[in-house]
C-alpha cells in the first residue's frame, strides 16, 4: 500500500501571508489616523454649509495638531500602499485574487450572497463581489492620494490640480473619496463579523484556531 504524505510546505490557499497582513493592519491604522485627523482639519474650513464632525470623533486635538497627525498617515498609508502593491504584483497574488471580474460575475455573486447560497469555505478565494469591492477601495485611494496633494501642493502639481477641476473641487473630491472608503471599511468589519474565519485567516494567517502538523498515514 502507497504512504500518503502531506507535504508541510504546501499550504492551503486559506492561509493568508505574514506581508499581507502586516500591509493590512498597517494600512488600516493608516486609515484611521487619515480619517480622524481629516475631520478636525474639515471642520476648520467646512465645505458643506454647517455640517461638521463631533470633535470627540476628531484627531490632533487642533488645527496644526490634526494636520500633523493627517501628514504622517499620509506617508505611512502611500508607503505601505506601494510595498503593498508591488509584493502583490511579484508573487502573482494580484493576477490570481483580483481577476477574473466583470459585472455579471458581480451580479451573480451578490445574488448568491443575498439568497445566502455563496460560499465563504475557502477565505482566501475572493468571490466576484470581494474582487470588485478591492479594486474599488485601492482607485478610491489613488483618488484620495491625488486630490490630497492638489490640497496640500495646489502650486506644485498644476496639471494634477488641472484634472481633478481646480483647488475647491479637489477638496470636494477629497471628502467624497473619504466618505467612500469610510463607507467600504464599514462594509467590509460587518462582512469580517460575519465571516469570522476570513478575520482570523488575517490576524493568525489561518481560518483556525487550531495549528496543522503534517503526518503520514500508514494503512
Amino acid at each position: 500500500m502507497p504512504v500518503h504524505t502531506t507535504h508541510p510546505n504546501r499550504r492551503p490557499s486559506s492561509h493568508q501571508p505574514l506581508w499581507l497582513r502586516v500591509t493590512h493592519w498597517l494600512n488600516a491604522a493608516a486609515v484611521l489616523v487619515m480619517v480622524t485627523s481629516g475631520w478636525r482639519i474639515y471642520n476648520a474650513s467646512p465645505i458643506f454649509g454647517d455640517f461638521t464632525f463631533p470633535a470627540g470623533i476628531t484627531l490632533g486635538g487642533w488645527l496644526g495638531g490634526a494636520l500633523q497627525w493627517h501628514f504622517a498617515g499620509m506617508w505611512l498609508l502611500v508607503l505601505n500602499g506601494l510595498a503593498y502593491l508591488l509584493l502583490s504584483l511579484l508573487t502573482g497574488r494580484w493576477a490570481r485574487r483580483m481577476f477574473p471580474v466583470s459585472p455579471r460575475g458581480v451580479l451573480r455573486d451578490a445574488w448568491l450572497a443575498i439568497t445566502a447560497r455563496l460560499s465563504h469555505a475557502d477565505t482566501g478565494h475572493y468571490n466576484q463581489v470581494q474582487r470588485a469591492a478591492y479594486l474599488f477601495a485601492v482607485a478610491d485611494l489613488v483618488l484620495l492620494v491625488a486630490s490630497g496633494l492638489v490640497i496640500w501642493k495646489s502650486v506644485q502639481f498644476p496639471l494634477l490640480r488641472d484634472l481633478l477641476g481646480g483647488y475647491d473641487l479637489a477638496r470636494i473630491i477629497h471628502f467624497c473619496t473619504m466618505a467612500a472608503l469610510v463607507g467600504f471599511t464599514i462594509l467590509h468589519l460587518v462582512m469580517a463579523m460575519l465571516v469570522p474565519r476570513s478575520l482570523l485567516a488575517m490576524l493568525l494567517g489561518r481560518p483556525t484556531l487550531q495549528t496543522t502538523t503534517s503526518r503520514e498515514n500508514t494503512p
